[in-house]
């Protein structure tokens, strides 16, 4: 049996980090890199015999490699605090790992969960992401948000999804999105894309028909309708941060 490490990255995660850490601690190892947490994180780490280090903030994939870097087996599951694999998930990884040499990583489904409900249309599921490999063949390629994995070889994927925990409330949901639109904002900017009024026209009301109609987000009910109002704003504020961007670099 190939031994696995789990990596994870958090800050003031006393909320999540339990449920996480209990849904692996069969793993061989456990590897936490905080980025200075003020609550009870790393005491709850500790009490999972986690090995932690305290790291200043690099951007979501530069510390997710920097975690990936301190395990000691070649296999890498790296999860998020409010992620959490089931007896299911763990037995389907032992087996896959087992008796699929040739196999380099694989694509993990996730359940996510929108205040305490699980979400299944609107796009929001299978969302698969590419979560378990080998740290020889892979890592996150640098990004400043929404950051994945790319892994050098074969590629195969599980039948079971990790359960994502997240948005618990409304509030947690904008104050998130204000720092994801800030960063995809500045990556589109890194990446020479130039701001055009007819982004902030006609992508936030698109973003909504297609959660909402195209991926079926009228079954969800409410939440389906909120979760589609949202990311279209979450659309119109990214835009409108990249023109802001634009601006503040004028000579």
């Amino acid at each position: 049996m190939e031994k696995v490490s789990v990596a994870i990255i958090t800050h003031n995660e006393e909320r999540n980090i339990r449920d996480c850490l209990e849904s692996v601690k069969w793993a061989d190892e456990i590897v936490v890199v905080d980025n200075g947490s003020a609550d009870g994180t790393l005491k709850i780490c500790q009490e999972y015999r986690a090995r932690t280090y305290r790291e200043g903030w690099k951007g979501y994939s530069a510390q997710k490699n920097s975690a990936i870097e301190k395990t000691i087996n070649e296999w890498v599951l790296s999860l998020d605090a409010d992620e959490r694999i089931g007896p299911e998930l763990r037995q389907e990884i032992e087996t896959a790992l087992r008796e699929n040499p040739s196999v380099d990583g694989y694509w993990i489904a996730r359940k996510n969960y929108f205040l305490g409900r699980w979400i299944r249309y609107c796009g929001w599921y299978p969302d698969r992401n590419l979560r378990l490999f080998r740290k020889s063949r892979g890592g996150f390629i640098e990004r400043a948000v929404h950051e994945r994995v790319e892994v050098r070889g074969k590629t195969g994927t599980l039948h079971h999804p990790m359960i994502h925990e997240t948005y618990h409330t409304l509030s947690d949901f904008l104050i998130r999105s204000d720092r994801y639109s800030t960063l995809a904002a500045g990556e589109m900017r890194r990446q020479g894309r130039k701001y055009r009024f007819g982004d902030v026209i006609l992508r936030p009301p698109l973003t909504f028909l297609q959660m909402y109609l195209l991926r079926a987000g009228f079954l969800e009910g409410y939440l389906g309708f909120l979760l589609s109002v949202f990311y279209s704003y979450y659309t119109f504020a990214k835009y409108a941060k990249l023109k802001e961007l634009g601006q503040h670099e004028k000579p």
